[in-house]
């Protein structure tokens, strides 16, 4: 049994997707309805755009969809694979909603160029931070956002794998959890480059807005199955899209339960749709016994058929 899975920030990286633009019709056409959509030029910015360029939330989110999408729409044309389970990790899942008939690409690729908005501007450049620790979880690490925090907001915020999750909130507190992780042994603990501290509570106000956006889109049916961040199950009820997207934004990332979860459904191997190898990367340290394939470019697609 398979899954598609879907990178979410932290993927990026200039010229993504242009090797299936020049080779493939099919991805091209995706890079020029989300052009359209957009009224700017997407496809430029994740050919040759600059790295600050790429960093800015607004256009990260809605360049590694368009890539996401292209790759699938390659993957979908070359190959009769179908998934029994998509999931996407944080912006991630918008793309495996797309997957799955929910939304059309061009209300995601529009959506998420909103929600990127929306989380930039919901704390101030520079207010808040994200930390990835390595060597500390469960409870200790509760117990240590708590110890740190002295009147601010700090805590997980993506269960990535075993060993390792990332923290958000705060700057001051989020540096005062990475030296309480020092002397508490973690293996490590470092500031990551993101420009706000996504999935914590200071995203509350780009959670009102994105209801907002969310609220005059229409969602289809879906025709396989999400696993959700929020609740690391899968779900195919379309009524629960919204409310999930929603919740998204504040709440922590459950990749490691998603990946258990899809191992006890079956799931033997993943395909990670779109730029880089990030999920590959966490999935086996998480099921060691399943196989990992990506589809990124055109070799990564013949590696795939191969």
């Amino acid at each position: 049994m398979d899954a598609f899975v879907f990178p979410g920030q932290g993927s990026q990286y200039s010229g993504m997707g242009k090797n299936l633009a020049e080779n493939f019709n099919i991805a091209s056409l995706v890079f020029e309805e989300a052009n359209d959509v957009l009224g700017f030029d997407i496809a430029a910015l994740c050919f040759s755009g600059s790295e600050d360029d790429l960093k800015l939330t607004a256009n990260t989110q809605p360049a590694i969809l368009t890539t996401s999408i292209a790759a699938l729409r390659v993957l979908q044309e070359e190959t009769d694979l179908s998934p029994s389970f998509t999931a996407g990790h944080s912006l991630g899942e918008y793309s495996a909603l797309v997957a799955s008939g929910a939304l059309t690409f061009a209300v995601a690729v529009k959506t998420v160029r909103q929600r990127g908005i929306f989380m930039q501007e919901a704390v101030p450049v520079g207010t808040g931070a994200m930390a990835a620790i390595m060597g500390i979880e469960g409870e200790e690490l509760l117990q240590l956002c708590q110890d740190a925090a002295s009147g601010e907001v700090v805590a997980p915020a993506n269960y990535n794998s075993p060993g390792q999750i990332v923290i958000a909130g705060h700057t001051t507190a989020v540096e005062r959890a990475i030296v309480l992780a020092k002397e508490r042994g973690a293996k490590r603990a470092l500031l990551l480059p993101v420009s706000a501290p996504f999935h914590s509570t200071l995203m509350a106000p780009a959670a009102q807005r994105l209801q907002g956006e969310l609220d005059l889109i229409y969602v289809a049916p879906l025709t396989f199955p999400v696993v959700s961040n929020v609740e690391a199950v899968p779900y195919q009820e379309e009524s629960r899209v919204k409310n999930l997207l929603v919740e998204q934004v504040c709440a922590p990332v459950r990749w490691n339960e998603s990946i258990q979860k899809m191992k006890d459904l079956g799931i033997t191997r993943y395909i990670e749709i779109g730029p880089g190898r990030v999920l590959s990367s966490l999935i086996k340290r998480i099921d060691r016994s399943a196989t990992q394939k990506n589809i990124a470019d055109v070799a990564s697609l013949e590696k795939l058929l191969a």
